[in-house]
């Protein structure tokens, strides 16, 4: 598998005052579930945005993306349409380059990446804060198979990518293996930069 990072150009200085939340984490951990949680809590709080990527996949119950073709998606990148793009498991993803706005305008951004954009996204953003969601190996097996998404291609190999960097990157890091709504409520907080105690 090969990944690669393409940051947008032409941006002077970080990007701030506002907060960049990445989330990250293996296949299967719930990262979508928690974020889509956290999402419909924040409905009503404008200060909070969930941009949704541009994915070369279509969108499913367990991805909301906007769907592009690889076509679609290259003219859109030469065209300067996105804020980072990066390529994993045969399909191009994209930030869309609005979240910049939102950012400035001193919100805090909500986005699920791959952890290979962390130190880049870290170096064009003054204020970012990387929550790795993961949980234990038979868990993740169990999700992906319940998941069948054909584009997930190979469980065994996607079981076996390390996530031992978006870990030891991560400023905090929830275990999601019980209740969603519970590790929904502790994404939240991070999110609102609010304390939490197990």
């Amino acid at each position: 598998m090969s990944e690669t990072v393409t940051m947008v150009e032409g941006e002077a200085g970080a990007i701030g005052p506002g907060r960049l939340v990445l989330v990250v984490g293996p296949s299967g951990a719930g990262k979508d579930t928690l974020l889509r949680l956290g999402q419909a809590a924040c409905v009503d709080d404008h200060e909070i945005v969930f941009p949704r990527r541009v994915v070369t996949r279509e969108s499913s119950e367990a991805e909301d993306n906007i769907a592009m073709s690889p076509d679609e998606f290259r003219r859109a990148r030469e065209h300067g349409d996105f804020a980072v793009t990066w390529d994993a498991h045969g399909h191009s993803y994209a930030l869309p380059l609005e979240i910049n706005d939102d950012i400035r305008a001193g919100r805090a951004v909500v986005v699920n990446v791959s952890r290979t954009v962390i130190a880049a996204l870290r170096l064009a953003y003054e204020n970012v804060l990387v929550v790795a969601i993961t949980a234990p190996p038979d868990v993740l097996a169990q999700r992906l198979a319940a998941r069948a998404r054909v584009s997930d291609g190979n469980i065994a190999d996607r079981l076996a990518r390390s996530v031992d960097d978006a870990t030891a990157q991560a400023d905090v890091t929830i275990l999601n293996a019980g209740s969603a709504e519970y590790h929904s409520r502790h994404l939240l907080r991070v999110i609102r930069s609010e304390s939490w105690h197990e």
